[in-house]
């Protein structure tokens, strides 16, 4: 029973592990709400907050992080370039979320193929976006269920 609540809270050997996640979305109301969520979770830290692709790729050049939550549609950068960058930039890490009010296969395709981990749409709970970022964290990839469905009826 001990061993479930350490990885509940990403503890392990009684050493507490923080995940740092960056939160980008040009929508200042969005981001704020994402990283309230994300802080009110013992194991989850957000480091850092940007606007844009462009200003993402600038912090995660001088910030840590392990997970980044991207938005797909912003100025300057879009999510999906941004994704491709960090990806390239980071080949060890972070791991990158799209997140996205759009379901449209294509920005899941796109965002898979720029090596994003994950794929959400923002109408998600909270909880699913929390289990997301966990979920890359520990190396696994997440696609939003309806987004999956049709993936698989579209390419398999």
């Amino acid at each position: 029973m001990a061993a479930a609540a350490d990885e509940q809270v990403g503890c392990s050997r009684g050493e507490h592990v923080r995940i740092r996640v960056v939160v980008v979305d040009d929508q200042v109301l969005v981001r704020t709400g994402f990283a309230m969520l994300i802080d009110s979770q013992s194991d989850l830290e957000v480091v850092g907050e940007a606007g844009d692709g462009v200003e993402a790729i600038d912090l995660l050049a001088r910030t840590a992080a392990d997970v980044v939550l991207m938005d797909v549609q912003m100025p300057r950068l879009d999510g999906v370039e941004a994704t491709r960058r960090i990806v390239a930039e980071h080949p060890d890490g972070p791991k990158v979320v799209v997140l996205t009010t759009f379901d449209l296969d294509e920005y899941a395709f796109v965002a898979l193929q720029a090596g994003a981990s994950g794929f959400l749409l923002k109408d998600a709970l909270p909880e699913d976006m929390l289990r997301a970022i966990r979920a890359v964290h520990a190396g696994d990839a997440v696609v939003a269920p309806s987004t999956t469905k049709r993936l698989i009826a579209r390419y398999v």
